[in-house]
C-alpha cells in the first residue's frame, strides 16, 4: 500500500513558489541553477514543491545562482 504523503507545509509551498518564479525569471532549468548554485537539481525540484526545508546555506547558495540578495527569496511570489 503505497504511503500518501502529507501535504506540504505552506511556507515551505511559498519559498518553493518564490524560487520556481525566480528560477523562471533568470531563465534557468533546475539543472541549471543546480550547476550554479552547487546543489543537487533534485534538492532544487524538492525544494520547488515544497518539501524540502532550506537551510541558510542553501539559501546562499541558491540567491548565489540565480544572481540575486538572498532576501530577495523570502518575498512573496508574485501569484
Amino acid at each position: 500500500m503505497a504511503k500518501k504523503l502529507d501535504p506540504p507545509d505552506p511556507e515551505l509551498a511559498a519559498f518553493g513558489r518564490r524560487l520556481r518564479e525566480l528560477r523562471y525569471e533568470a531563465g534557468l532549468t533546475q539543472e541549471a541553477l543546480a550547476e550554479a548554485s552547487t546543489l543537487h537539481r533534485s534538492f532544487i525540484g524538492q525544494v520547488e514543491r515544497g518539501i524540502r526545508n532550506v537551510t541558510l546555506r542553501s539559501i546562499l547558495k541558491l540567491a548565489r545562482g540565480l544572481g540575486r540578495e538572498p532576501h530577495e527569496l523570502l518575498l512573496p511570489a508574485a501569484e
